[in-house]
């Protein structure tokens, strides 16, 4: 059986598709494209020059500041794209055997040790296709290490009020209960209200820290004393990994098992969906659960171990996202044993956003931050009916990309912003004096940011309708051909 897709025409076949024997059913002949789409004819430069009008409308890391708090927009070096490039890596198979891909497994095998090192755990898996997916097969191997144990009735996980949204998704999927732990005025997690809530059904906790804060938990290693007394175990989400790369090892706070993610931290083309990579880390006792094949040294060669009688079994098909170890293993040989220096820079810039910002926006937390902070627009909102939203609207006119706003939900009016490494001291001073203009404009013309943005091409939607009645469709010229795309 075939799938038709357009009507017969008098000396012309009908394009067909190959059903490959499954029982694919025709397509509605009143859906049927009844003459085939007249598309304009149109010299090569004026089609270029079409599409880099359209490129150009786009923002990304390569046309501005992108001070995305909670999700690192670093600049990725374009070394890393030819390194991915060389034939060696781009040509080769994803079910090459062993011996013709010992280059591959050699690269991974070493990231895998860097990453050991970064987590202070011995072993990790390269599998898992993203952050979200790495906190799946965390939650998944806490099932396998209870179950082995006997001790199923562990099934509570804990997450701070502050968790990204991805932690109550992934404690759901993986079949355990989500409770919810308070923070404390400082910003740290409420430890008596932790005390309370971790008992014999407690499985373990999800934190990530530095926090979305961009706080570092000043009592962590009590939190881990709490979780392993009682016989639960502590996961760490390294969606903020990029603050304390060689400062501060996950395994020596007392974490059991730590995911990254390599398109953050360690330089990977982020955004619109992916390519990214979650590789987990975990300590001995957990090894034998680690998803299956696993990369392994086998004297001088190296392999892929597809017999693990304990593993959860695979997460993803074939051994990981390829593309994105070679690129984060180029970055991490890039820096070397000076890999601390990126952490060192960006909790830096961080910092002096927040000591040029925090007189003139409210500073829930009056501390030195990690990575990231929180600013907040409530005084806006309170005296001049300015939000956060409004704020984050008129920075595009400066040519600077909105931070996460409303996030963390303990914040009101939140404004999260993270510079990363690889802004320059004058960029960053840009954005102070934009930032430092909108507070201003805030009291003295409100109504203009209210209506911003003024000068992108796109200016202000009701983003309530858009996400409840999203509209797309085309627009048709008399001739039947696509004039435009209209929404509502």
């Amino acid at each position: 059986m075939e799938l038709i897709f357009e009507k017969s025409k008098p000396g012309r076949r009908a394009g067909r598709v190959p059903s490959y024997g499954l029982p694919v059913p025709e397509i509605p002949p009143e859906l049927r494209r009844e003459r085939p789409p007249r598309l304009p004819e149109v010299p090569e430069n004026e089609l270029v020059r079409h599409f880099t009008a359209l490129a150009d409308r786009n923002f990304g890391i390569d046309t501005g500041f992108y001070p995305l708090g909670s999700c690192t927009m670093k600049h990725n070096p374009r070394v890393n794209e030819r390194v991915v490039s060389l034939p060696g890596f781009r040509d080769l198979h994803p079910l090459q055997e062993d011996e013709g891909a010992q280059g591959a497994l050699e690269l991974m095998w070493e990231l895998q040790q860097i990453l050991a090192e970064v987590a202070g755990l011995p072993a990790v898996t390269l599998q898992p296709a993203a952050g979200s997916q790495g906190e799946l097969t965390g939650l998944m191997l806490m099932r396998a290490w209870f179950a082995e144990r006997g001790e199923p009735e562990r099934t509570v996980i804990i997450t701070p009020d502050t968790a990204h949204g991805t932690n109550p998704a992934s404690v759901t999927m993986s079949g355990f209960e989500l409770e919810k732990v308070t923070t404390t005025e400082r910003g740290n997690l409420d430890l008596d209200d932790l005390r309370s809530k971790v008992g014999e059904r407690t499985a373990g906790l999800m934190l990530t820290n530095p926090s979305t804060l961009g706080l570092f938990d000043e009592g962590i290693e009590e939190v881990a004393e709490i979780f392993h007394s009682r016989g639960a175990l502590l996961y760490y989400d390294g969606a903020n990994l990029n603050a304390v790369v060689g400062l501060s090892r996950p395994g020596d706070m007392g974490f059991d098992i730590v995911h990254y993610n390599l398109h953050k931290t360690f330089s990977q083309p982020h955004g619109g969906g992916g390519p990214g990579g979650g590789p987990v880390a975990v300590r001995a006792e957990l090894e034998p659960f680690l998803p299956s094949p696993m990369v392994v040294r086998d004297g001088d060669s190296v392999r892929l171990d597809h017999d693990r009688p304990k593993s959860i079994g695979r997460v993803r098909g074939f051994a990981g996202p390829f593309g994105v170890f070679v690129r984060a293993y180029a970055f991490m040989r890039a820096y070397g044993p000076a890999l601390r220096d990126m952490s060192e820079a960006a909790v830096l810039n961080a910092n002096y956003l927040l000591a040029r910002l925090k007189d003139v926006y409210d500073l829930p937390y009056d501390r030195h931050c990690m990575h990231e902070f929180v600013l907040s627009a409530r005084t806006f909102k309170r005296e001049h009916g300015v939000t956060a939203l409004d704020v984050a609207k008129r920075l595009m006119d400066h040519g600077i990309h909105p931070p996460t706003i409303y996030f963390p939900l303990v914040v009101p009016e939140a404004l999260m912003i993270e510079p990363t490494e690889t802004e320059t001291k004058e960029r960053l001073d840009e954005f102070v004096d934009a930032m430092r203009s909108i507070a201003a404009e805030a009291a003295s013309e409100p109504a203009k940011l209210k209506e911003a943005p003024h000068s992108r091409p796109v200016r202000r939607l009701d983003e309530v309708k858009a996400a409840k009645q999203p509209v797309l469709r085309y627009a048709f010229d008399e001739a039947g051909a696509p004039d435009r795309i209209k929404t509502g």
